[in-house]
């Protein structure tokens, strides 16, 4: 219907243009069959229809990732509370939601690098360094969250922010030991990053943001120093 009317709408401005005589209308009758035979509305219908279904795959992504950056999100704020069990409850939940997300791109790089999904799993594996490093003391490999070294390094600059307010948190209970061992290990993560050349102008930001965490880290520890509580 949309075409025919398209249609109508040329055929009346190519008479506009020509007048209505009958050699006019043979111009207009030979231009208008031209532009017909020029197009192929075939061609143009499959696009859209691609067009189309990507766009609808990627709001699923786009929804999903949402989701994702909230569990996340969730599982940082158990952490700070020590509230493990919790933790353990939701990064299950996480993990399927990867999963159903990975399922949707399926290999797709235009959605593997859109903006939602990128900051989601850089969030997801913030949140499970976070989560082991506090259970278990380590730092998981990246491996070990299935994710790819772009996504693994996001979250992985993002951890000393994280690592930091702990640290203080765990100052303001006597826990000085562990402030230190915060501190041993942002440093190591520190010193490790510096080996990467980060071209990503995002990266590159995020990667600064790690020389802060640790400075306040190592002032954190001289003041403990000083005041002789290690």
């Amino acid at each position: 219907m949309i075409g025919i009317q398209k249609s109508q709408i040329f055929e009346c401005s190519l008479k506009t243009t020509f007048g209505d005589t009958e050699s006019d209308k043979k111009i207009y009758k030979a231009i208008f069959i031209l532009v017909l035979k020029m197009l192929d509305k075939k061609d143009f219908n499959e696009m859209k229809k691609e067009f189309d279904e990507y766009d609808d795959v990627r709001e699923k992504v786009i929804k999903k990732s949402r989701d994702i950056l909230k569990l996340s999100k969730q599982i940082i704020y158990s952490v700070h509370r020590d509230e493990i069990d919790e933790c353990e409850k939701l990064i299950n939940t996480i993990r399927k939601e990867k999963k159903q997300v990975e399922k949707l791109i399926d290999g797709n790089s235009k959605l593997e690098n859109q903006g939602a999904y990128r900051v989601a799993i850089g969030e997801y594996v913030e949140a499970l360094l976070y989560y082991h490093f506090i259970k278990d003391g380590r730092i998981v490999k990246h491996d070990d969250l299935d994710v790819n070294t772009e996504h693994y390094l996001f979250g992985l600059i993002d951890l000393t922010g994280e690592l930091g307010r702990k640290a203080v948190q765990l100052a303001g209970k006597d826990s000085f030991d562990e402030v230190v061992k915060i501190k041993e290990s942002v440093s190591e993560i520190y010193g490790e990053l510096l080996k990467f050349d980060f071209r990503d102008s995002d990266m590159r930001r995020k990667f600064d943001s790690v020389k802060y965490d640790l400075k306040k880290l190592e002032d954190l520890v001289l003041d403990l120093k000083l005041k002789g509580k290690i």
